[in-house]
């Protein structure tokens, strides 16, 4: 798929939930979020449909996000489904690798091909700072099962910005290298001011580069995470959800007012 600013559109990130077992100070205000009714979180079922269809009109990748996803019951099943679709070139999961050890072979086996796992700290008490009761160990675990799953390359995702100092994304960076894994540092992103910036270490923020769309876990497509257009595959069917997300995609990211990082993934 080629939108109107001649980018090629191969590439499918799907939220499967809003929940998630961490409050990331950056991804959840304090108060909470309003999560969804269970009817509106998209069945799977219904996203192997729209993944069914999207490759079929040219995505060649899919990655899946929450909230998080190995909190979704029954995630392995939906992971063996699109493991399944032919001519999937790279499929991948973004988890802060809590559940990650407990998974990860299984997850393998299903056909998963490498993760990204969210580390913003390795300083135990800030973890459980940032993540409001998250502990560290966990996802230390959680990487190491990745690595040793063959769920690579295992990437790291880190976000600075108001809650992080340098001095954290420094010593990610630092155990990233000493376990052969790539750090992508993100600045932290803001929906209502349209601040974002191109990720280090990766393409994500690269308006010019962008190749994705949306997902969201109640149904909707998303042609940028900067922006409140939406289309729902529910009412319009994906390939026609698909297809106007991919026409109306803005030439770069902008203020929006509707979204919610926890029903969209980053």
């Amino acid at each position: 798929m080629i939108d109107k600013f001649g980018r090629t559109i191969n590439y499918l990130r799907i939220s499967v939930t809003d929940r998630c077992n961490l409050r990331c100070r950056y991804c959840m205000p304090h108060h909470g979020v309003k999560l969804l009714n269970h009817r509106d979180i998209l069945s799977f079922e219904e996203i192997a449909e729209v993944a069914q269809a999207a490759m079929e009109m040219g995505i060649t990748k899919i990655r899946l996000t929450g909230g998080e996803p190995l909190v979704r019951r029954g995630i392995l099943k939906l992971v063996n489904t699109l493991g399944a679709l032919k001519g999937l070139e790279d499929f991948a999961m973004t988890t802060n690798g809590i559940l990650l050890s407990e998974h990860a072979q299984a997850l393998a086996d299903a056909g998963l091909m490498r993760v990204n796992v969210s580390l913003d700290t390795l300083h135990p008490d800030r973890y459980r700072q940032l993540t409001r009761f998250g502990e560290i160990d966990h996802a230390l675990i959680g990487i190491e099962a990745a690595q040793k799953a063959g769920l690579g390359p295992v990437k790291l995702n880190c976000v600075i910005g108001k809650y992080s100092n340098r001095l954290d994304a420094q010593a990610v960076r630092q155990f990233g290298e000493s376990k052969g894994i790539q750090v992508r540092l993100i600045r932290q992103m803001c929906f209502e001011t349209g601040c974002f910036s191109v990720v280090q270490g990766g393409s994500g923020g690269d308006c010019n580069r962008c190749n994705r769309i949306r997902l969201s876990s109640d149904g909707k497509i998303r042609p940028c995470l900067f922006s409140d257009i939406s289309f729902s595959v529910r009412k319009l069917g994906p390939e026609q959800a698909i297809q106007l997300a991919v026409a109306q995609k803005p030439a770069a990211g902008g203020v929006c007012t509707n979204n919610l990082m926890n029903r969209i993934g980053g």
